[in-house]
């Protein structure tokens, strides 16, 4: 142990005679003994830094709004917000992916509220009948439509209409229900279970009340 001790203070003292000494001080650890801080020397190689911390953060997803706090039984969360015009999917509290969207015209609005997927049509004709507007009328519709996931018994759906895909993620088109493209109606018939909520925020529709 003394021998070590004394070549640490030769070391030292061999330092402090030298001219120039550069700014760093590296610590120097010798086992046994405290570390010691020795300048570096001009001419000898400066001790390497260390290494990086290995310690890592998730930083935020740019542009996606907060997960709305609800319940789930399926661990998906949807928000379809009428600014962006943009439905966002959580799993599990974690943002899974975003799709562009249109909702329901200023003639027919999409109530704002809390929604929960229903039963899923591959398939199906929308017919404005259904709730007392008759085909043939001024609005009236009956429309074949592909990948329909009910939100409501009244009649509001998430489905594929690539006839609004101009629209999808800048303005309203629809008659209420929230048009997607093909692809994303497919994915949500195929991965999105009953009773996941999906949260409508931003409308002039009023609130939504029923389920």
């Amino acid at each position: 142990m003394s021998r070590l001790v004394a070549i640490v203070l030769g070391v030292i003292a061999v330092a402090l005679a030298l001219p120039g000494m550069a700014q760093a001080a590296p610590v120097t650890i010798i086992p046994g003994l405290p570390p010691v801080q020795i300048p570096s020397i001009p001419g000898l190689p400066t001790p390497p830094a260390a290494p990086p911390s290995t310690t890592t953060t998730t930083p935020e997803t740019p542009g996606v709004p907060a997960e709305p706090n609800v319940s789930t039984p399926t661990g998906w969360v949807a928000l379809a917000q009428d600014s962006t015009h943009t439905i966002y999917w959580w799993k599990d509290g974690t943002f899974v992916k975003s799709m562009p969207i249109s909702m329901g015209s200023e003639a027919h609005p999409t109530p704002n509220g809390v929604y929960h997927t229903k039963e899923k049509y591959r398939d199906m004709y929308m017919d404005s009948s259904t709730y007392g507007v008759p085909v043939d009328s001024p609005g009236g519709y009956r429309t074949y439509v592909e990948y329909a996931t009910r939100m409501s018994w009244d009649g509001i759906f998430i489905h594929a209409a690539p006839w609004s895909l101009e629209q999808q993620g800048h303005s309203n088109v629809s008659h209420g229900c929230i048009n997607v493209s093909t692809e994303n109606g497919k994915w949500v018939y195929d991965t999105i279970g009953r009773g996941t909520p999906i949260v409508v925020r931003g409308t002039v529709g009023g609130q939504y009340t029923g389920d």
